[in-house]
């Protein structure tokens, strides 16, 4: 197990299970859905189809209120509903929870089953929410109203983390231990896998790109890649920060796509067209850049995983802002953020088990508790 400024980057299930039993218990199994999958390749090779069949099995309850990381919450984005959607993947047992702009009011989602680490989340075309659960393997979706249904990952132990909705309606997403991009329809929940070259690449956030591809980052491989959603072809390029760690990625309002050095603690982008990539010095040392998400006012927001701030990169002059997150008892540990429908960023405090947003006009912050 690698540490890295006490966030857990999971090399393998094994290790996976065995931190996740240091922080939650285990519950009762469920079935899954019978999907039918394809695996493709990194080239235009026509591939070869299987059929898995599996029991059928959805569950959802409500109460009152993202490499794979046990700090709650951990991803968020802005749901189809207005309302911003996060994950909590070890907090009182795994939840999607959901918070209101307007008022602050959380709900939470519990899923009764052997459900563990919930990990990235994003709108899909249909109007759900589509998650990721590395620990289970598999592919969720909830509907605004709390309806779960699960979609079993071909490859085992894949462990896929990061997802996005792309530009050809399916929804794409990453394998940490499977070294594959994948995507599954919302139509029928066929997933389709893409082998990447580099054995070692570790993909982890993926988004999709102004160009009509999707993008990712290689944590381990040290490069940005992209794969065509026509073709399945997948491009790398290495980041020229040695063992940068490359984390969040997002498009930017420039036409670029911008991503977090983790460990080499910058801020990148990169040009579709040409693939030359720029870094940005974070001021605050050691930060551990995370989650980046673009915002309203055209700048590119970013989570400080360790240096306990917002920050924010001008596009067009690579200004970085920070703004400070108000001191706490357990120090904290920010994970994912997304532009709101309210006009604020919205971000997860991990440890203090908060969701978090920042005016975009003025860097003020606000704070509201989860359930304890």
């Amino acid at each position: 197990m690698n540490v890295i400024f006490g966030r857990f980057k999971l090399q393998g299930i094994a290790i996976m299970v065995a931190v996740l039993l240091l922080f939650t218990a285990s519950a009762a199994g469920c079935g899954k859905i019978a999907i039918q999958t394809t695996t493709g390749t990194t080239s235009a090779t026509p591939s070869t189809t299987t059929t898995i069949f599996t029991p059928v099995s959805t569950t959802s309850q409500t109460t009152s209120l993202g490499g794979p990381i046990v700090y709650d919450p951990y991803a968020i984005t802005n749901g189809p509903d207005g309302n911003i959607w996060f994950t909590e993947p070890n907090h009182n047992g795994d939840k999607i929870g959901k918070i209101s702009p307007t008022n602050g009011a959380v709900t939470e989602y519990d899923l009764t089953a052997a459900s563990v680490g919930w990990d990235g989340i994003a709108p899909g075309p249909d109007g759900n929410l589509w998650f990721t659960q590395p620990y289970e393997n598999e592919i969720g979706k909830i509907s605004p109203t709390g309806k779960i249904t699960e979609y079993s990952v071909p490859t085992v132990n894949a462990a896929p983390v990061g997802i996005t909705s792309g530009p050809d309606g399916n929804l794409w997403f990453t394998e940490d231990n499977g070294n594959k991009i994948g995507k599954i329809s919302p139509a029928n929940g066929m997933i389709t896998e893409y082998i990447i070259s580099d054995n070692y690449a570790y993909p982890d956030a993926i988004a999709a790109g102004p160009d009509g591809n999707i993008w990712f980052t290689e944590q381990n491989g040290n490069k940005i890649g992209k794969i065509s959603p026509s073709t399945g072809v997948i491009a790398e390029y290495l980041i020229p920060t040695v063992n940068a760690e490359p984390y969040g990625i997002t498009s930017g309002p420039d036409g670029n796509l911008w991503f977090t050095e983790y460990t080499g603690n910058k801020i990148g982008k990169i040009s579709p067209a040409t693939g030359a990539i720029t870094e940005y010095d974070v001021p605050t040392a050691m930060a551990g850049p995370n989650g980046i998400a673009a915002g309203p006012d055209g700048n590119l927001w970013f989570t400080e995983y360790q240096g306990n701030n917002i920050g924010k990169i001008t596009p067009a002059t690579g200004v970085i802002t920070e703004y400070a997150i108000p001191a706490s008892n357990y120090g904290n540990i920010t994970n994912g953020i997304t532009a709101g429908s309210d006009g604020n960023m919205w971000f997860a405090l991990g440890l203090e088990f908060k969701i978090g947003k920042i005016s975009t006009d003025t860097g003020t912050i606000t704070e509201y508790p989860i359930s304890n």
